[in-house]
């Protein structure tokens, strides 16, 4: 029996010179400087650099939020930017980056978010010159005004015995962390490491997310710029809502849009609602979505101690395999939903409001992302530590998400990490020098070299700021 070879021979050495792999992270480590974030979180860290010799903190710390971008899961993965200096330049040891972040106190903390603000204003400064600007949520088919926060509490298991680890209201081990995702553009606005048995639905961890959510957003956006805040139920404590209504006063025009549990009094309302009151619901594409139905219940719910305005609204649908139905639900053969809304009466039609809403559901997506950028796996059994782990990994997800809004177009602008890991930041390429400068050289037969050297132009093109 003969055997034919459809790959040609090789013989494997560790010998080659010039080569290059993760070449496109390069991208996210200038796009980093060109959004003046490496300076900014240079000056905030300086004090940790007393004697100012060795690495510069600030630099670690870009360092360490590109390689997680990158998908890397532990400090010491940043051997892969350090094996390669001639692309990523000098990178810190990996017990240099241990005390880096073992150095980042509550006051560094609050300069790093400072520091991601400032360089969040560049980048839609920048995006304002260079392309269309922010761009609009969606939802039934139409753009949303304004900026959408969506906000969102996930489980992160650890594995040992880790500092304020805690059994989880699902029989797990770990973190119970509390995060906001804009969803124009993906960007990690903030988040609040918290034990496992942090209570889903605590009003003040709500707001201290959102205002520093808020902190994160320029100026120019914060206020007189619409803000819809969208949570699930958990987020429907009356404190939370009340703290949100209460921005208006600062000039921050505040609108929510939480979730409500199926209580008995809201099943005798909907037992009570004459089909007729009932509308059809829509797709997110703007098509009506069969077998489901949406109605507003305000005026039979007490909604007492809810700010002035508020709206209950309900959706039915005929449950798919597999949904979770309570016993009401199995009933009336529907499973029904509801939220709150303080959109007034004029402004959206019912179906509007409640795709709207359902929109919400992407944030299960951000925080799926965001647990393959780094804060799926914390490194340390020191809370503190894990603390400015959280806070690198929402700056990978920022430096991913400016990638796309300022420098990408068409499927890449859109995809999830993984495609972009994939397609652009693993290339290869090989590193030449002529006419004394460096070279990187992406490989001619990659199928995605034209975006990736295209990316390059645009990061050089941008207007960079003043210093």
């Amino acid at each position: 029996m003969h055997t034919t070879g459809s790959r040609p021979q090789l013989i494997v050495s560790a010998e080659g010179r010039g080569v290059v792999s993760h070449a496109g992270s390069r991208l996210l480590a200038d796009l980093a400087d060109a959004t003046g974030l490496t300076a900014a979180f240079t000056d905030t860290l300086r004090r940790l650099r007393p004697r100012g010799t060795g690495h510069d903190p600030g630099r670690i710390a870009v360092d360490v939020a590109v390689m997680l971008a990158d998908g890397g899961q532990a400090i010491s993965d940043l051997a892969l930017l350090r094996d390669q200096a001639d692309v990523f330049g000098p990178v810190a040891s990996t017990p240099t980056a241990w005390r880096m972040l073992a150095g980042l106190d509550p006051a560094a903390l609050a300069g790093l978010r400072s520091a991601r603000a400032a360089a969040r204003e560049v980048a839609w400064l920048q995006a304002a010159e260079t392309r269309t600007g922010i761009p609009a949520a969606r939802a039934g088919g139409r753009d949303l005004p304004g900026l959408v926060l969506d906000i969102d509490a996930t489980l992160v298991t650890c594995h040992s015995d880790t500092e304020q680890a805690a059994p989880t209201y699902k029989r797990g081990f770990g973190y119970h962390p509390l995060l906001c995702f804009l969803d124009n553009t993906g960007e990690a606005l903030a988040g609040l490491l918290r034990p496992g048995n942090a209570g889903a639905n605590t009003a003040s961890d709500h707001i201290t997310v959102l205002d520093h959510a808020l902190a994160q957003v320029p100026d120019t956006h914060r206020h007189g710029t619409p803000i819809l805040v969208r949570t699930d139920s958990a987020g429907g404590a009356k404190p939370f809502l009340t703290h949100l209504r209460a921005l208006r006063n600062r000039g921050i025009h505040t609108s929510f849009s939480v979730g409500y549990p199926v209580t008995e009094p809201v099943r005798r309302a909907i037992r009570a609602l004459p089909d007729r009151f009932w509308h059809p619901a829509l797709e997110q594409d703007g098509t009506l979505r069969t077998g489901a139905g949406v109605a507003e219940l305000t005026g039979m719910i007490d909604l007492t101690g809810h700010p002035d305005g508020t709206r209950i609204i309900v959706r039915r649908e005929r449950p798919h395999p597999g949904a979770q139905l309570s016993l009401f639900d199995l009933d009336a053969g529907m499973r029904h939903q509801a939220f709150l809304t303080d959109t007034p009466v004029g402004e959206g039609s019912l179906q509007y409001l409640e795709v709207r809403h359902r929109g919400h559901a992407r944030v299960e997506d951000r925080i799926r992302c965001g647990k393959t950028t780094g804060f799926g796996r914390f490194p340390s059994r020191h809370f503190a530590i894990n603390t400015a782990w959280l806070e690198l990994a929402l700056t990978a997800i920022d430096l991913l998400a400016w990638a796309q809004t300022l420098l990408l177009d068409g499927e890449l602008a859109a995809c999830e990490p993984k495609k972009l890991r994939y397609r652009l930041l693993h290339a290869a390429a090989r590193l030449t020098r002529g006419g004394r400068r460096l070279h990187l050289r992406i490989a001619s037969t990659w199928p995605w070299r034209h975006e990736l050297t295209r990316a390059f132009t645009r990061l050089a093109a941008l207007p960079r700021p003043a210093t």
